[in-house]
């Protein structure tokens, strides 16, 4: 047992730098020994983002502290302590604000005459936070309690940099995880098949065929549900970058704040909570594909930085001057018309004529015609061994009414139909059978209609605009006096509208907001 406290404080640390621990109980520790050596009041780790302090561990200040952001500016000690490269101890007499006045715990008010001490701590010789301590007695540390802080505060530095290297060898190694999984899905998966006999069907397929082999950038376009990702895949797996990952972004899924991130990476620091270096998706598709699904939702100024990636290869990381070059061949896919998005100037022209190269429009199922019995089939026989039966099959009533139906949903509203229908005619039956057959009541096709709504059942009167000038226009103002008329119905609810339109939540926001309806 060694008399010197220093060192007794200290070696218990050098031990944790060797094991692995959870970032909150490492900096628990830290903060702990630091008490230990140096007896006070309240202590504080913080890391230094940007033009504030973030608190990352405390120890006798209240817990809300943890949730506060100190800006550098506004606190003259905190200031202080980053000025000066050693320890700086403020007198009982100083007369700078404390950051912490009303935070210590068990001190109610002000925390009026105290001592106060803290030093920064640097990694590779760039400041990167700060040590505080705080004691409520005056006179409490001295002059040689700065020599103890300065030694500390070495060990301090080393156990945060060994904390970050975990979680950046962690981050790598999740990265490195998720760009296998890549590689092993495009190997071995078996891929999904492109149902369909249908004119329409054959001539897609011989597009993509058509395509498939090149490097051009594709811009796949189609109403929801569709199969637009489907395609994607499937222009992938013909490629010569079939062995290399495809990597997929919905741009639509993403709040604008992460979307940059998301696409080119970051480094540690480059907003709050960025605390080690991240690849970025175009990182992670290199040698392969990137799958940009709903690019129409790009904010113009991702647009551009997009944009210069396509055109040179090259990327940089959110918060980083250094240039990453990437090979990666891009297909996008919208249910906007992007040329109507480009003429409103809500789409750069240059990103849109970049990324449709080739368009490539997947027919809605409506003119697919008895490819809806096909899909059906395949459906049916996804369904039959979940429900535990022989056989799962549709009779001649419900495979016309599935003909007739327009479905609004295409491809995705037939799956989930067929889910459904299945589902709900087992549990009707009295007997568990061992052929299951659908009837055309079991679809339920009339409810998955618009229902007709107003007085004695009928839809609003609507005004058609004479079949004069450009047909956009024309059918931007029926759609307008539909949609507002159903509002009107709905007493504002979009949710009622989207259901009673039998469109999608998310498309029916996006068309309003084309039509200035919201």
């Amino acid at each position: 047992m060694t008399s010197n406290p220093l060192l007794a404080t200290l070696l218990p640390l050098v031990d944790d730098l060797s094991r692995e621990l959870p970032e909150a109980e490492r900096y628990r520790r830290l903060l702990e020994a630091l008490r230990q050596l140096l007896p006070c009041d309240a202590s504080a780790l913080l890391r230094l983002e940007g033009e504030q302090l973030v608190p990352l561990a405390v120890d006798g200040l209240s817990p809300d502290t943890l949730g506060r952001r100190f800006k550098i500016a506004e606190h003259p000690r905190l200031r202080a302590l980053l000025e000066r490269p050693e320890p700086t101890l403020f007198g009982a007499d100083c007369g700078l604000p404390d950051p912490y006045d009303g935070l210590v715990e068990g001190v109610h008010g002000h925390l009026e005459v105290h001592d106060c001490m803290g030093c920064p701590l640097y990694l590779d010789e760039q400041p990167w936070g700060l040590l505080t301590l705080d004691a409520l007695e005056p006179g409490r540390f001295s002059g040689g309690d700065l020599d103890n802080l300065q030694a500390f505060a070495s060990l301090a530095a080393a156990t945060v940099k060994a904390n970050q290297r975990m979680l950046d060898l962690t981050r790598r190694a999740e990265q490195e995880q998720q760009r296998a999984d890549a590689y092993q899905r495009a190997a071995g998966e078996t891929p999904r098949e492109l149902i369909g006999q249908s004119p329409a069907h054959r001539q897609l397929v011989d597009e993509i065929q058509l395509v498939a082999g090149s490097d051009l950038s594709v811009l796949v376009t189609g109403e929801t549900g569709v199969g637009k990702e489907l395609v994607a895949q499937a222009i992938h797996q013909q490629s010569l970058r079939h062995a290399q990952p495809l990597v997929s972004l919905n741009c639509a899924a993403l709040p604008e704040t992460l979307v940059e991130s998301e696409l080119f990476g970051h480094v540690r620091g480059a907003f709050s909570g960025a605390v080690g270096e991240r690849r970025g998706k175009f990182e992670l598709a290199d040698g392969g594909t990137l799958f940009l699904d709903e690019v129409g939702e790009l904010p113009l100024a991702i647009q551009a930085k997009l944009l210069r990636v396509l055109q040179s290869g090259q990327l940089q990381r959110l918060g980083s001057d250094r240039e990453h070059h990437v090979d990666v061949r891009l297909i996008a896919a919208t249910n906007r018309d992007l040329a109507e998005e480009v003429r409103a100037g809500r789409f750069r022209a240059d990103l849109y004529h970049r990324l449709s190269v080739y368009p490539l429009r997947v027919p809605a199922l409506r003119e697919r015609g008895n490819d809806i019995l096909l899909l059906a089939g395949y459906f049916l026989e996804q369904n039959r061994p979940r429900l535990g039966l022989r056989s799962l099959r549709l009779s001649a009533q419900a495979q016309a009414a599935l003909l007739a139906y327009p479905w609004p949903g295409n491809v995705r509203e037939l799956e989930h139909l067929i889910g459904r229908a299945s589902l709900k005619a087992l549990a009707a039956s009295p007997e568990r059978p061992r052929i299951l057959t659908l009837e055309s009541s079991d679809l339920d096709l009339e409810q998955a209609l618009p229902a007709p709504v107003g007085p004695n059942d009928e839809l609003p009167r609507l005004s058609v605009p004479a079949a004069a000038g450009e047909l956009r226009p024309a059918l931007d103002a029926f759609q307008r006096q539909l949609i507002a008329a159903s509002l009107q119905r709905h007493s504002g609810n979009w949710a009622a509208v989207a259901r009673e339109l039998g469109v999608d939540r998310a498309n029916l926001n996006r068309l309003a907001r084309r039509l200035d309806l919201k």
